[in-house]
């Protein structure tokens, strides 16, 4: 049977590591408060009224695609794909196909992004993986305009990054919003963390410095990895409220942890 993934694939390692994705939705956290289109989301109500939640649903329909077989990831974005439709039925408009594409760009470019920070560089034929699979969803949900190779969604990417980004009022709102829902000290963790791994132009926008004081504690949290402790840091960046989908986001890692639940017992 087969996977819509190859299981040897550097996207699943990605994946299938929490750390990697906390610091994707970390980086696409920003840059969704400021797309041009974020209107949609709030259009919804669903982004705003539980940032966390939506992260998590967002990782799990992820994870239907990539670790699926094929037949079922291709269930998975139909799903999405009604989804979207019952929105844009409700609203009398149509979501653009530069909005789809540019949450594909992102997804591609945090996780590239991500694994870099976290785990080593990339081969030039490992972040094409990354492309081409992310691509196969925008093929699946039918959207038009997409990049044909990796050279071109660089270029398409810089111009996204050029022309659908703004600083708005519903870039405010939202960042209150991840405030009131982290907490003060998390949210701070949270900034931090997106100067890791956003473009500059991101930064620039939202005016951030471009160091981050998580830089020098980012080989201490590696070695934590090795002796299985960083649980304890994933615990410091998400609400112990989400203790359950912090360890679920494991699930698919190939690192063995069987002691984990009673680590978690024991931190909450």
């Amino acid at each position: 049977m087969r996977y819509f993934v190859e299981k040897d694939s550097v996207v699943r390692e990605i994946w299938g590591k929490a750390d990697i994705i906390l610091f994707i939705f970390a980086g696409a956290a920003a840059e969704f408060a400021l797309n041009k289109a974020v209107d949609w989301l709030y259009f919804t109500g669903r982004l705003p009224a539980d940032p966390m939640g939506r992260l998590f649903s967002t990782v799990s329909y992820a994870r239907a695609i990539v670790f699926s077989k094929e037949q079922e990831a291709l269930k998975a974005i139909d799903s999405i794909n009604a989804i979207h439709s019952s929105v844009e039925i409700k609203r009398g408009s149509k979501i653009p196909d530069w909005a789809y594409r540019d949450v594909l760009f992102m997804l591609i470019d945090y996780s590239i992004r991500s694994f870099e920070l976290l785990e080593r560089k990339m081969t030039l034929k490992e972040k094409q993986e990354v492309f081409e699979v992310f691509t196969r969803v925008g093929t699946g949900m039918r959207l038009e305009g997409l990049p044909n190779t990796f050279n071109e969604w660089v270029e398409m990417r810089e111009q996204h990054l050029e022309n659908n980004l703004k600083y708005s009022h519903f870039t405010k709102d939202l960042f209150g919003k991840y405030r009131k829902s982290l907490g003060i000290p998390r949210y701070l963790i949270l900034l931090e963390a997106q100067k890791l791994v956003f473009p500059g132009a991101v930064g620039k926008m939202m005016s951030f410095r471009k160091f981050s004081f998580l830089l020098p504690f980012v080989g201490i949290y590696k070695l934590s990895r090795r002796l299985h402790l960083d649980f304890l840091f994933k615990l410091l960046l998400l609400p112990r409220a989400y203790k359950n989908e912090i360890e679920e986001l494991d699930n698919y890692s190939n690192s063995p942890r069987p002691t984990k639940q009673e680590k978690y017992k024991q931190a909450g």
